[in-house]
């Protein structure tokens, strides 16, 4: 989840709120890979959820890391709940899920190399301890009743607000984890073209990195149960956007979509402000229940883009958001796919061939599909397994091209190795998972924490 934001002024017309989305256009010289992956903490003695408060905690993790290794420390009143160095930040999930937001980085290669040096500390940090964490979409064992809850005001009212929406809000948010990228535009036209590629083929990511396969102990019917809680969230915020494939989609056309999604929150001088289920749009005239009289900001809007979950959000960037979280190989291997799909101009071109003739039915369909199935699912026609074979080869096409272009850039196809052998295989986490679960593990999910840890 994100940090607060802060700064940005006064909104003092409605066009602000487009042109904060285009102030993320960047030639395509300035473009840049932002990581993001989320991981289980768990007690090595008895496998329970990492509490917050304690000798062996989330707190204690986080303090280590300050001290050790030269974080700086994000607050919320006296609860440290996050760390900032050099462009990259370490978060909480509300379930005490550690997240590291990488830095804004040019090649792949500095992502893994982002991803191996944060590990390792963590690791240096937590395993005396007895803390390590898991790498999987969906928390295998554990129950909501044993899940901690970390001391974050925008948790507190999210939990509240999806307990009276959808039906699986809180397992989304205290038991799933996600590795996700983040990547840059030129212009609109090109926003709109990432968005739509990102959007429909983002079905694809789901079902090449499916890795929970379990929960509460069980078999669950899906090979990406964190998908399948996605669907039954709120759908006010979430889904594949048909709007996005309409003619005269653009900037302004997504920013009426956020506006017409119902707040959680505003935020101001420490302390978030209930105003669940409220609307923008009366902020925006001075309207708004919870601050009468008062106009938003431009972090306010901020803070509100942060507020709706597709699976695919734009902000200044495109955000990735369809994978479960993995292991480390599937962590490198997220972004260098939409890299190779995005960031060169034929590879881009490919991959909206792929797409472009489906409707928003297929779409949906291959969502459903890739949660259930994998790259077994299929619909209106189309099998996944058929098109990530494609995607895979488009992305390292795409990725060979950035090196010939970039000098001295060495080429990043390698980090789509593990992909290109599920795309061979049809087989993905989820299977090799549920494989073991049968077999060797005799169906005993604790195996899962030691083979599956970081």
């Amino acid at each position: 989840m994100s940090i607060p934001q802060s700064g940005g002024g006064p909104i003092e017309n409605f066009e602000q709120l487009a042109a904060y989305m285009e102030a993320g256009c960047k030639p395509a010289s300035d473009w840049r890979i932002g990581t993001e992956h989320e991981k289980f903490g768990y007690l090595t003695s008895g496998l329970a959820p990492l509490p917050y408060e304690g000798e062996a905690s989330v707190r204690v993790v986080l303090e280590g890391l300050r001290d050790r290794f030269g974080w700086t420390p994000v607050m919320e009143k006296d609860a440290i709940i996050g760390l900032s160095r050099e462009g990259a930040n370490i978060s909480l999930e509300p379930g005490g899920q550690l997240e590291l937001s990488g830095a804004p980085l040019a090649t792949v290669h500095e992502t893994r190399a982002e991803l191996e040096s944060h590990l390792r500390e963590v690791a240096e940090v937590a395993e005396p301890l007895g803390v390590r964490f898991l790498g999987a979409g969906a928390a295998p064992i554990w129950t909501h009743d044993e899940m901690p809850v970390m001391p974050k005001g925008r948790y507190r009212l999210m939990t509240d607000y999806m307990g009276r929406v959808g039906t699986h809000g809180t397992q989304m948010m205290y038991r799933t984890c996600t590795v996700q990228v983040n990547l840059d535009y030129a212009s609109e036209a090109d926003m709109v073209k990432k968005l739509r590629v990102a959007l429909a083929l983002q079905p694809v990511a789901t079902a090449l990195f499916a890795s929970s396969p379990f929960f509460e102990g069980r078999v669950n019917g899906h090979k990406s149960w964190r998908s399948r809680i996605w669907r039954s969230l709120d759908a006010s915020r979430t889904g594949m956007l048909p709007f996005v494939f309409e003619e005269g989609m653009g900037f302004q056309r997504y920013v009426d979509w956020v506006l017409d999604v119902p707040m959680y929150f505003v935020y101001r001088d420490g302390h978030y402000i209930d105003a669940l289920g409220q609307s923008f749009r009366d902020f925006l005239k001075g309207e708004l229940p919870a601050l009468p009289g008062e106009k938003p900001t431009l972090s306010d809007w901020a803070d509100h883009m942060t507020t709706v979950f597709p699976e695919a959000r734009v902000k200044k960037y495109i955000e990735m958001r369809g994978a479960d979280a993995g292991p480390l190989s599937h962590l490198v291997a997220l972004p260098a796919f939409w890299v190779g799909l995005m960031y060169d101009g034929s590879a881009l071109d490919a991959a909206w061939d792929l797409a472009r003739d489906w409707g928003a039915e297929t779409r949906e369909g291959l969502r459903v599909a890739a949660s259930v199935d994998g790259l077994q699912g299929e619909a209106g026609g189309v099998r996944l397994l058929d098109v990530a074979r494609e995607a895979v080869a488009i992305a390292q096409g795409g990725l060979r091209a950035r090196a010939l272009a970039g000098e001295g850039m060495a080429d990043e196809a390698g980090h789509l190795e593990v992909l290109a052998e599920s795309a061979a295989s049809g087989r993905v986490v989820a299977d090799d998972l549920l494989a073991r679960f049968h077999g060797v593990w005799e169906g005993d999910l604790r195996r899962i924490y030691p083979e599956f840890s970081y």
